[in-house]
C-alpha cells in the first residue's frame, strides 16, 4: 500500500501539529512530515519541550541530587520514583543537555545499575554501592537502557555494558523448556520460567531498537532477530500456542506512558520501527485501525494518572499520544 493514509478515517496530523503539546508537535514534524531536525520549526519545537508541558513540571520536582521522592525508592515509587521519571522524559525528548537530565541519568547509573553484571536492579546496595545484584531484572534493564540511549548516553560504556547484559541474559522461551538454574534465572521466575515474560522481552527489544543500525554489534543483530520473531509467533499479542486467546486482555487497550507494561500499539512500533512488515503482524495492524474515531484519533483507554509526578492526557479522551504512536507504526507498516 504506497498511500499508508487510506487506512485512516481522517488525517489528525494538524491537530497533533498544535502548540499545546511540544512533544508530540517535535515527533509529528520529524517522524510524520520527516521535517530534518534543522529546520526552524522543528529546532524551536524541540526547545519548547523543556519550557512548556509535562517536562518542566516534572523537573520542577526534582531533588537536587538528581532523584524523585526518595532516593532509595528509584523504582518501588510507582510512578514518582526516578526511574519512572527517565522513562517518561526520554518519551518526551527532552533535551539530553539539560543539567538536571545529566543529574537524574548518573544518579541512576549510580544507584540502579550493579556492578557485578551491568543490569539494573530495583534496589541499591548499600554494601557494595550500585544496584543489589539479587533485584536485576529485564523489564528495567530494557527501560533504562532504551531511556539513556534517548537521553544522550549512547556513547556511554556503562550503557554499553547493560546492552551486553541485555544480549547475554536476555532468554525467549516460549513453554517448551525452562531457563538454566544459574542466576539471573534461579530467583526471577516472574521474569525468566517456563515462558519468558512478554514485558522483558518487549523492553529488550525496545533498547536494541534504539541503537542506531550501523552500530549494532552481531550479538545485538542476533538479540532482535530472536525478540522479534518470539513476537511474531504470538502475533504480537496472542498466546502462540492458542492463536484464538489474548496474551492479555488489556494489551488492547492503549496507553501512555506504558512504564514497565506493553499494549499492542507499543509492540508493534517497535517492530515496525526495525522495519518488520510480517504477515503474522496484520491482525495486531488491524486491531489498531479499528480503534481510530471518525476524526482519525485514538483514545487514551489505559494510565497510570494520579500516580505520577504530573498526569499526562486524559483517560478516555481522544490521545495525541496514542494518535502519534498509531501513525507511525502505519506509516512505517504501510509506507
Amino acid at each position: 500500500m504506497s498511500d499508508w493514509k487510506s487506512v485512516l478515517r481522517n488525517d489528525p496530523t494538524d491537530w497533533l501539529l498544535e502548540t499545546n503539546n511540544p512533544s508530540v508537535r517535535y515527533f509529528a514534524l520529524t517522524q510524520i512530515l520527516e521535517r530534518p531536525e534543522t529546520d526552524k520549526e522543528v529546532t524551536e519545537t524541540k526547545h519548547n519541550i523543556m519550557k512548556t508541558g509535562v517536562a518542566p513540571k516534572i523537573l520542577d520536582k526534582q531533588n537536587p541530587e538528581g532523584y524523585w521522592e526518595t532516593a532509595d525508592r528509584f523504582y518501588t515509587a510507582k510512578y514518582k520514583g526516578t526511574v519512572w521519571q527517565l522513562i517518561i522524559l526520554a518519551e518526551l525528548g527532552a533535551d539530553k543537555n539539560d543539567q538536571k537530565i545529566k543529574k537524574a541519568c548518573e544518579f541512576i547509573l549510580d544507584n540502579s545499575q550493579d556492578h557485578q553484571s551491568n543490569g539494573f536492579s530495583v534496589w541499591h546496595s548499600t554494601i557494595r554501592g550500585g544496584g543489589r545484584h539479587s533485584g536485576v531484572i529485564p523489564c528495567l534493564t530494557g527501560n533504562m537502557v532504551w531511556s539513556l540511549i534517548k537521553l544522550g548516553y549512547i556513547d556511554d560504556p556503562r550503557v554499553k555494558a547493560a546492552i551486553n547484559w541485555i544480549t547475554k541474559y536476555q532468554r525467549f522461551d516460549d513453554g517448551d523448556k525452562y531457563p538454566p538454574k544459574v542466576w539471573p534465572y534461579e530467583k526471577a521466575t516472574s521474569c525468566f520460567s517456563k515462558h519468558s515474560c512478554h514485558m522483558g522481552v518487549v523492553k529488550a527489544l525496545k533498547a536494541l531498537s534504539a541503537i542506531p543500525h550501523d552500530e549494532r554489534s552481531a550479538q545485538v543483530l542476533d538479540t532482535i532477530k530472536k525478540g522479534a520473531e518470539f513476537m511474531l509467533i504470538h502475533h504480537v499479542h496472542k498466546k502462540s500456542h492458542d492463536l484464538t486467546k489474548l496474551s492479555k486482555p488489556g494489551w488492547v487497550r492503549f496507553g501512555f506512558p506504558l512504564m514497565y507494561q506493553t499494549d499492542v500499539l507499543e509492540i508493534l512500533g517497535i517492530l515496525t520501527s526495525l522495519g518488520y512488515k510480517d504477515e503474522r503482524m496484520q491482525e495486531a495492524v488491524d486491531l489498531v485501525v479499528s480503534k481510530q474515531d471518525e476524526l482519525g484519533r485514538w483514545e487514551l483507554k489505559n494510565t497510570f494518572n494520579g500516580r505520577f509526578q504530573t498526569n499526562i492526557e486524559q483517560k478516555g479522551k481522544p490521545s495525541k499520544w496514542i494518535t502519534l504512536n498509531a501513525l507511525k507504526v502505519l506509516k512505517n507498516y504501510y509506507g
